[in-house]
């Protein structure tokens, strides 16, 4: 009676599968692989791709569709197998325009390029990195020539990272975003001498940095038995099913908070993974839809929880107490405006909340010259260093704290920039949904009680995994599409707070 719907699912999670086992070989890359495996694993994720790839667009995929599209007819459109052959026709629609070739050589480039990166950015040596990104800039712009049914280059590869979301809806969302907080900044620059970050900086043991990590994203909910957690130069997390979640982190011993809060940020991304409903597991809905939302979560616990008022209480004496020395006496206020501080940073993985997405716009803005080819790759030091001066008013003083800072341009990942920024609007809206329906949530957090958070996205947002698109799922959760202002009111409290200043 549903033949065809059950040999689609079967379909979906063998191809499912081999997605999985190139994540897999994706996250040993970064963490394990001996130096010189670069050329054949590379080889091995296009053979992957390549064959997962065929496999999706083929004529008997589009065949499964039909019938089972026919199979639903007048069946619950949220149901998981509606949402099942929606998801996949739209993606199945977009792949199928894309030759095998071009996207095992995309993939083939995107893992040499991660390890050009990983050089360049030691020996801070962009000209040395500049090939591999002109290869995927070229790969990336075949790619975009496949399309014509998108306003703009760029819109395409937005597109595949939070589907649906235009160039245009960004821009504006970003302008109104840098309306409301450049003149926040500038206040709160006028003020700052009031706040200290001195006891983020000193001597902090690695081991005992791990210790802290390990208890703080256990309280989040964390599970030995599911997860991993380990080093890499560009922290982030791979899902491979919700039993098996893996993040990592760097480390800095004489900055605590570099580790800790990326870890916090990566444990967010793993919640969502470890999260999603098993009836959604070894199918395209068995992950997040929109990287937006992803990252919606990981800015979240991160920020809003992690730099929190109310966790920093939880946070400040277990620091005093595996560190002494100079944060033998460190209290929770003192604490939580260290980690507050706005000040024009060069690192975006450890800028302030409000600086933060001035960083992201000057990425944005970057890359649609790059894609359009009005940026020529030998220029983008250049073109980013005089960009980072016009917005933070600071000199770049090498690569490293520059263009080679992200791992992203060498994976290919152009387009992905915009979802964090986006991902912290999305947060704004979510947090102020929690806190209405659970008007104890902030003294739950500082009792250092994470799991009334934790369950509440679990039901709104994580179990759906990828079967709603982010503005379906904003309607359901927070009845509004995306929208700057709750994110920014909650800026505007807390800067108020830290800097002791009434802004409006």
């Amino acid at each position: 009676m549903r033949n065809e719907l059950d040999q689609l699912r079967s379909r979906m999670a063998e191809i499912t599968d081999l997605r999985n086992t190139a994540h897999l070989l994706e996250w040993d890359q970064q963490t394990m692989m001996p130096p010189r495996g670069g050329a054949s694993r590379a080889e091995s994720i296009a053979t992957l791709e390549r064959i997962r790839h065929d496999m999706f667009v083929s004529a008997e995929t589009g065949r499964l569709l039909d019938a089972a599209a026919g199979e639903l007819d007048g069946a619950d459109s949220a149901s998981d197998d509606a949402a099942l052959v929606r998801v996949v026709r739209r993606r199945w629609d977009k792949a199928r325009r894309v030759p095998t070739e071009l996207a095992a050589e995309i993939a083939r480039a995107g893992s040499i390029g991660q390890e050009a990166w990983v050089r360049a950015r030691a020996n801070n040596d962009f000209d040395a990195f500049a090939p591999y990104l002109t290869r995927n800039l070229e790969l990336a712009r075949r790619y975009v020539d496949c399309f014509d049914t998108f306003d703009c280059p760029y819109d395409v590869l937005l597109d595949d990272f939070d589907p649906g979301m235009a160039t245009a809806d960004v821009t504006r969302l970003f302008d109104e975003l840098k309306a409301a907080l450049v003149p926040v900044i500038g206040e709160v620059a006028q003020h700052a001498d009031r706040v200290d970050d001195g006891p983020l900086h000193g001597t902090f043991p690695v081991e005992r940095q791990r210790q802290l990590v390990f208890e703080v994203v256990e309280r989040m909910g964390f599970d030995r038995a599911g997860w991993r957690i380990d080093d890499a130069v560009h922290p982030f997390a791979t899902g491979l099913g919700s039993q098996d979640v893996r993040i990592t982190t760097r480390w800095d011993e004489h900055f605590f908070a570099s580790a800790l809060f990326s870890a916090m940020h990566e444990c967010g991304h793993g919640l969502y993974e470890a999260g999603i409903d098993s009836s959604l597991q070894r199918t395209p809905l068995g992950s997040g839809e929109s990287l937006s939302v992803h990252e919606s979560q990981s800015r979240m616990w991160e920020n809003m929880v992690g730099r929190g008022r109310a966790f920093s209480g939880v946070l400040a004496p277990r620091i005093a107490e595996l560190f002494g020395g100079s944060v033998a006496d460190l209290d929770a206020t003192s604490l939580y405006r260290a980690v507050n501080r706005v000040e024009p940073s060069h690192i975006r993985v450890e800028a302030d909340e409000a600086t933060y997405g001035l960083h992201i716009v000057l990425r944005f803005e970057l890359e649609q010259e790059m894609i359009e080819g009005r940026l020529p790759v030998a220029e983008v030091p250049e073109a980013w260093d005089a960009r980072f001066k016009e917005y933070f008013g600071l000199e770049v003083p090498d690569p490293a704290h520059g263009a080679l800072q992200d791992v992203h341009w060498s994976a290919g990942l152009i387009g992905y920039f915009p979802t964090y920024a986006l991902g912290n609007l999305i947060a704004g809206q979510l947090w102020e949904k929690a806190h209405a329906d659970m008007p104890d949530l902030e003294a739950a957090i500082g009792a250092g009680e994470l799991s009334g958070l934790r369950e509440w996205l679990r039901e709104n947002v994580h179990r759906h995994g990828a079967k709603f698109s982010t503005p379906e799922l904003l309607q359901r959760v927070v009845g509004h599409p995306i929208e700057v202002a709750p994110f920014v009111r909650y800026l505007k409290a807390k800067l108020s707070d830290v800097y002791e200043l009434d802004l409006p």
